[in-house]
Parts: C-alpha cells; structure tokens; sequence
C-alpha cells in the first residue's frame, strides 16, 4: 500500500466546500490547515433541478482555489466527496467534468446513508470515546442525516431530505419570516422525520450531538445569549424563533453570535433543528467540532492503512447472501492471476476485479437463473458503506458483464472495464467446476484490441466441455468487436 504524510479532504456540501487538510503520524491524524467557502450550491437548482450559471460558477472558482493549495499531491492521498445538492441535480454530470479539471483530482457523489456514515466517522473522532450509544445529527444545506453510533460503529442511518438552504429557499425565499411560513417549514420537517427517521425516535442514546454549520451557528447563538454555555437548548431555539418573527425578515436580523455568511440559511437551518428536537424529544444537544470532512480523512486513512471499509462491506455483503466464498475465493485468484498477465500497473482496477469476483455470485439469493443481473441490480441499489455511487456502478457493471451477452452492456470500446470484464468472465468459466484442482498453466495478453488467451492444447483435449465454453466465449467477443 503506497505510503503517505499528508491526506487531504474536499467535502462538496451543498451550502459550504470545506477543504481539511492533515498529516499522519503512526494510526492518528493531526489537522493541519482547513479552507471553507460558502458556495450555496443548493441555492442555485432551479425548478427543474439543475444548477444555474451563478452557482456553477462559485463552485468551479472554489475548487480552483482549493486545486491551487492541493497542487502536487498524489491522487491516492486525496478524497473530494459531493452530498445532497450534486445528488439531485440532472446536470451533475457535465458540472463534474468541469469541476475535476478546476480541482485536479477526482471527485465521486455519496449516497445519503454514506454521507451520513462519514459525518459520525468524523464526530466521533473529535469526541471522547464514549460506550454509550449517541445520536448524531448534521443539518445540511440539501439534506440532514441522523445516525445513531457507538463509539466508533454507526448502528442506524438515515438521510432526510431538508436542508437549511432548500428549506430558507422553498420557505423564506423572499427573506419575510411569519408565522404561516415557519408553520409551514415545522410541518414539512416533521413529516420527513416521521416517514424517514421514524425508528430512530425510539431512543435508545445518552446524548445527542449537533455537527456542521447549522448546528456550530445555534450554539454559538444559544451561548452568546445567555441560554447555554454553548450546547443547543430548546429554550434558546424558542428564543430565537421569536426574535426571528419580530425582526420579519432575515435581513433585519440582528443577533449575537450570528455571522453574516449563516444569515441567509438560518431561518431554513432553526426550522429544521426545532422540528427534530420536538420529535427525539430533545431539551439539549452538545454542539461537535468534527464533520464530514474530517471523517473523509478517517476514512482515507484507514484506507492507506489497508483497513478499507470497503473490504468489511463486501464481506457483510457474501455474509448476507450466502456467497459460496471458496468458489468467490477460486474465481478471484484466477481472475487477479490474469489481469497481473496484462501487464497494466493498475492496482485500483485490480481492487475492483477483486470485489466483483467476491461478489459475482450474490444475485443467487433472488435467483439463479439470470443471476449476473439480480446482483448487478443489488450492487446498483444497496447501501454499501464506504462505496460512493460511481464505485457501486462499477461493481455492478462488472457483476452484470461476469456471464451472458457482451453486446447488451452499452460499454464503449475504450471503457477501461474490458480488460476486466475479460479476466472476470474466464475465471468464473475455467473455474465452474468448483473444485479445487489447479487450472492450467496459461497466458493472456494484449494484442491491438485484442486480448488473447493461450491455453495447452493437450488440457483441452482433456476437458471437452471447457473447451466447449472457451469457444463460445471467443464467439461472443469476435461478434462484439465486429459490431463496434
């Protein structure tokens, strides 16, 4: 595993980039420098949800600010993650394009629950480590996530669908603040936590904890005006909703501890904060100084330190659907074995073919006719912690391309998973047996366009049917290839 220093985090928010940087010493991180711009990416999707120029173009010149401070550093050692806002917008795509070239380095989408997997990560890092379970809640521009963890290990996740920029956007978008308008943001609010956090209000926690931006602003509010000592309370929320109706619009507000930068979102962000206190059933909640940003870094960490939570997910994923694993295993080592013959110095990819021949098998579970495509769709659909959405794509593509028609993937001819595709379809083929008999000695290579397998012609004599499907397979690439 490729040895490094310094790590570094890009966390793509939906109001705020943040830009954590830190250096490793042993198994711990010290941060060095942090940048953050208010960019308000959600505030610029438009009714069809896509992001307006204004907004595009905040974004880009943050990131190049941010590219300018990364410049030099390895690509391994940097992780930029985007969150609600990039997950909702239909011109994300072409927007990522443009924001890896201002950045330098790529950037992947998380889903929800792996959004809020990396915020506890990076809340319980800058707390005490603590038995007792807590309920951790990040108020975010686009979305809030709730989990409840202890120490380290989230037990429950959920992502709710509010934000502190889409609700001050779709609620106080004139910047007038009244009754009908608050009433409407707690009942909007209430109904998310309802449908989507509805089993974490059991319980079950000894302390409630705040992280990011919403959350910091509140206690400093609560603090500066007599109604903690820093914590969040349900008095000092009450109080500032008052204050809030008096002043009657945003603009006009003029509180202690409310920077310029909060203003405009913190209407949305009290809205948000006073219907989940009412529904956990809240009277206080300390306010965290980690994020998602620093648990990005925790988790790049453990990543350079080969303690990948992807490994632990794609073993509690052949755990939850019965994965024969010696034949995962077989299938993996032969595939590993011929993608090494290819000679392309891609360890990444290798990882990749690695997880997808553990996993080949997992649609089994639903059915075994028609199997590459039930696990294909799990893969595309399942909440895998530690994989962002363009990684699970992947997985699922290889999974899908491991057995049947070449044709129907849609791949372009320069997709770099066919090198892949090629190894993971010969291993599952030479290994179908499920025996543990050593397969022959044999040698793949690339030619062209083309990837040639030789295998002794004296073992093929020997096993008919191998043969058999060895032709077959040749059949099913020659036709691709004439139909490119």
């Amino acid at each position: 595993m490729q040895e490094y220093s310094t790590l570094a985090a890009i966390d793509l928010g939906s109001n705020s980039f943040h830009l954590q940087v830190g250096r490793i010493e042993g198994e711990q991180l010290f941060y060095l420098d942090a940048l953050k711009e208010s960019v308000r990416l959600a505030a610029g999707l438009t009714v069809d949800k896509r992001l307006d120029a204004a907004s595009w173009n905040r974004a880009l010149a943050c990131l190049s600010r941010f590219g300018e401070r990364l410049r030099g550093m390895p690509a391994g050692a940097v992780r930029a993650v985007g969150t609600s806002a990039l997950r909702v917008a239909k011109n994300a795509p072409e927007f990522l394009d443009q924001a890896r070239a201002a950045l330098g380095f790529d950037i992947e989408i998380v889903a929800g629950r792996e959004e809020a997997r990396l915020i506890y990560l990076g809340v319980a890092h800058s707390l005490p480590l603590d038995p007792e379970p807590r309920l951790v809640i990040d108020i975010g521009g686009g979305s809030t996530e709730c989990i409840i963890g202890t120490g380290y290990e989230p037990r429950e996740r959920e992502s709710l669908r509010m934000g502190c920029v889409v609700f001050s956007t779709q609620f106080f978008g004139q910047g007038v603040i009244d009754k009908a308008a608050l009433k409407a943001a707690d009942l909007a609010a209430r109904m998310e936590i309802l449908t989507g956090a509805g089993d974490l209000r059991r319980g079950g926690w000894r302390e409630a904890v705040g992280s990011s931006g919403t959350a910091r602003a509140l206690g400093e509010i609560c603090w500066r005006n007599g109604h903690s000592d820093g914590a969040i309370t349900f008095d000092g929320l009450k109080w500032l909703r008052e204050r809030l109706l008096k002043a009657g619009r945003v603009e006009r507000l003029e509180i202690a501890g409310l920077k310029p930068d909060r203003q405009p979102v913190i209407a949305g962000g009290l809205a948000v904060m006073l219907a989940l206190f009412q529904e956990f059933r809240l009277d206080s909640m300390t306010v965290a100084q980690g994020a998602m940003r620093e648990g990005i870094l925790w988790d790049l960490l453990g990543r350079v330190h080969d303690h990948d939570m992807r490994d632990v997910t794609v073993a509690q994923f052949q755990r939850r659907y019965h994965v024969d694993t010696r034949q995962a295993r077989r299938v993996e080592q032969l595939a590993l074995r011929l993608h090494g013959q290819l000679g392309l110095d891609q360890p990444e990819a290798a990882r990749y073919l690695a997880w997808a021949a553990r996993l080949h098998e997992i649609g089994i579970s639903i059915a075994h006719s028609g199997l590459h495509k039930h696990g294909a769709y799990i893969l595309e659909n399942a909440d895998m912690p530690g994989f962002s959405r363009r990684d699970q794509a992947r997985l699922a593509t290889l999974v899908r391309a491991s057995r049947g028609g070449l044709r129907k993937l849609g791949l372009a001819r320069e997709d770099d998973n066919w090198p892949l595709i090629r190894c993971l379809r010969l291993a599952v083929l030479l290994r179908a047996s499920r025996d543990d008999v050593k397969p022959p000695k044999m040698a793949l290579s690339w030619r062209g366009n083309n990837i040639e397998l030789a295998v002794p012609a004296e073992w093929l004599a020997e096993n008919p049917l191998s043969q058999i499907a060895l032709d077959e397979e040749e059949r099913e690439w020659r036709e691709l290839l004439a139909s490119g």
